[in-house]
């Protein structure tokens, strides 16, 4: 679905503008292959996604091919514009297959038969200083380079920030389970209001994967269920989980441009680590024309940042600059400031 999703990118945003003797292949795809784009016609509710019959693999396969021959033809002709498009279309494509990791991950876990995908093992952060400590001061931010980035790290500019320390390590899965243990979910004075309702409605108790069962934690890994690696950064946690530890901990979540200005001094990639900032634009930021302005200027609502990467994203995505967002409910990392 998502390799689909990427050539139907390609077909509606650059083949029909740019290619004149372009036809559409198959012109139901446009409603299949929609994720999210509003601009492009009506499209399937993600709770329905999984309810319609997909075309046969063949079917794919020859709809691959058939956009990747027209694409070819027409890089070829060197059309900035064009390429510039490209460039987008692949990045966006490699967010999509970090997303088939993750996703593949969550859709074996319901399998009874505990399936085995890989072994990727389990990341140890190797330990960075306890705390790194700023002063306060005018620092920039955002992307200054001059490759590729997505436009929500544009434009570079100045932010002040007051003295500050953030811890130079990941939370351990180790140091999770005390919060577990001194009965974390079960307080509401760690947790935001929404936070402590998500909690007490859908019964959260633990994070995602997590179980307890003859004395044992364990969780659900691509290599099947295994023992929890208690030096092991913690992962899949929400927002709202994330700062009712930082609560207990008697610290605070970073804000995204606390963790940019010191990120240089502590080791970071292994997991999206959650910031207190909302998804917002940057000064000068414009949503571009069209379908392509939905690519990342409308979810500027009830987001909140990640910073750093995961053990699936694409190395050139893992920069200090990148912005990742989600709902408060999707699940991340954490680290503590003060």
């Amino acid at each position: 679905m998502a390799f689909s999703t990427y050539y139907l990118v390609f077909e509606q945003f650059i083949l029909i503008p740019f290619a004149e003797t372009y036809h559409v292949k198959h012109p139901q795809f446009n409603f299949l292959f929609n994720s999210y784009y509003n601009s492009l016609g009506e499209r399937t509710a993600r709770n329905q996604r999984g309810l319609m019959t997909r075309p046969a693999v063949s079917e794919v396969f020859e709809y691959r091919e058939y956009v990747d021959q027209a694409m070819l033809e027409l890089i070829a002709q060197g059309n900035e514009e064009v390429l510039s498009l490209v460039a987008l279309g692949l990045n966006h494509e490699q967010q999509h297959q970090e997303l088939l990791v993750t996703d593949l991950k969550f859709s074996l876990w319901f399998n009874p038969l505990d399936i085995s995908l890989m072994d990727i093992g389990e990341y140890v952060i190797p330990n960075s200083s306890p705390w790194v400590e700023k002063e306060e001061g005018i620092y920039e931010v955002g992307y200054k380079g001059n490759g590729f980035c997505f436009d929500n790290e544009l434009n570079a500019h100045k932010v002040y920030l007051n003295a500050f320390r953030i811890s130079g390590n990941l939370v351990s899965n180790e140091e999770y389970l005390e919060f577990i243990h001194v009965g974390g979910y079960e307080n509401p004075i760690y947790w935001h209001d929404e936070g402590w309702a998500w909690v007490q409605q859908q019964k959260i108790k633990k994070p995602l994967y997590w179980e307890y069962s003859k004395d044992t934690w364990n969780y659900y890994t691509l290599n099947g269920k295994q023992s929890i690696e208690l030096k092991a950064p913690v992962a899949h946690v929400s927002f709202y989980e994330a700062a009712a530890f930082a609560n207990w901990k008697g610290k605070r979540l970073p804000t995204e441009f606390e963790w940019e200005v010191a990120q240089q001094d502590f080791h970071w990639g292994s997991r999206w680590e959650w910031t207190n900032s909302a998804y917002l634009p940057y000064p000068g930021f414009k949503i571009a024309p069209g379908a392509l302005g939905e690519y990342n200027g409308k979810f500027m609502v009830n987001q909140m940042v990640l910073r750093g990467a995961s053990i699936a994203t694409p190395e050139n995505h893992s920069r200090p600059s990148y912005r990742n967002f989600f709902i408060r409910i999707s699940v991340g990392n954490l680290w503590g400031s003060d």
